[in-house]
C-alpha cells in the first residue's frame, strides 16, 4: 500500500498560503484524461474553514454515492466553478494541454479571483494567470484539491451518462469512456462517434484501418 493511501487530505497547504497573505485560496483538479471519448473536465474550489464537508478525499477513493453526496455539499458550502475542454480541443492541443485549458477556464469562472491556487499534479498550466503551486498527489493530500476532484468527476460522469443515451452500446454510463473491453468491442462493431478522441491510439487505429481498407 502506498503512503498516499494512508494519508487523509488536510488544510495545511491552504493555511500556509493564508499565512503568506493569500485570501482566496483554491484547489484545482481535472477528470477525464484517460478516456477515449468525451471532454476533459476541471473544477476549482474555494473552501471556507468551518464549512468544509466531512469526508472529503480523492474522488477515486470514494463510492459513487459518497461522491454525489459530497458534490452537493461542496456546491452548497464553497465557491466553485466547473469547466471543460472539448474533444476537438483535446485532439488539437493534446490531452495535457487541454486539461490545463479546462483548469484555466475553471479558475477564471470563480466568483472571486484566486490569490493562490493549489493544482493537482506536477505542472502549473503555462497560461495560468494566478499564483499557483503544483501538488503531486494533491487530491489525496489537500482538501481543496480533493473537493475539486469530486466536482470534476461527478460533472464528467453525468456528461457521459447523457452521451450514453445518445450512443447506446459503448457502455459509457458504466465505463465513463475508458477503454474497457465492451467499449473497445463497440468501437470495432459500431464505429467511431463524434465524441471519440481521434488523437487517442485505439480510435486513431480504427480510423486509419478504415481509411486503408477503403483506399
Amino acid at each position: 500500500m502506498s503512503m498516499l493511501a494512508l494519508i487523509a487530505p488536510d488544510f495545511s497547504r491552504e493555511d500556509a498560503a493564508q499565512a503568506r497573505g493569500a485570501t482566496c485560496i483554491v484547489g484545482l483538479d481535472e477528470a477525464g484524461r484517460g478516456p477515449l471519448c468525451g471532454p476533459v473536465t476541471a473544477a476549482a474550489v474555494r473552501l471556507f474553514p468551518g464549512r468544509i464537508p466531512a469526508g472529503l478525499n480523492d474522488s477515486k477513493k470514494l463510492t459513487a454515492a459518497a461522491r454525489e453526496r459530497l458534490h452537493d455539499e461542496i456546491l452548497a458550502n464553497a465557491e466553485c466553478a466547473i469547466a471543460h475542454a472539448s474533444v476537438e480541443e483535446i485532439d488539437e492541443l493534446n490531452i495535457l494541454r487541454a486539461s490545463h485549458l479546462a483548469m484555466c477556464r475553471a479558475a477564471a469562472a470563480l466568483p472571486t479571483p484566486p490569490c493562490h491556487a493549489l493544482i493537482d499534479g506536477n505542472m502549473i498550466p503555462r497560461d495560468f494567470g494566478w499564483p499557483a503551486e503544483a501538488v503531486i498527489g494533491g487530491d489525496a493530500l489537500c482538501l481543496s484539491i480533493a473537493a475539486a476532484s469530486i466536482l470534476a468527476k461527478v460533472a464528467r460522469d453525468r456528461i457521459m451518462v447523457g452521451l450514453a443515451q445518445q450512443h447506446p452500446g459503448y457502455g459509457w454510463e458504466r465505463n465513463c469512456g475508458y477503454p474497457t473491453k465492451q467499449h473497445l468491442e463497440a468501437l470495432l462493431n459500431l464505429g467511431v462517434t463524434p465524441h471519440h478522441r481521434r488523437s487517442f491510439k485505439p480510435v486513431h487505429n480504427i480510423l486509419y484501418q478504415e481509411v486503408s481498407v477503403s483506399a
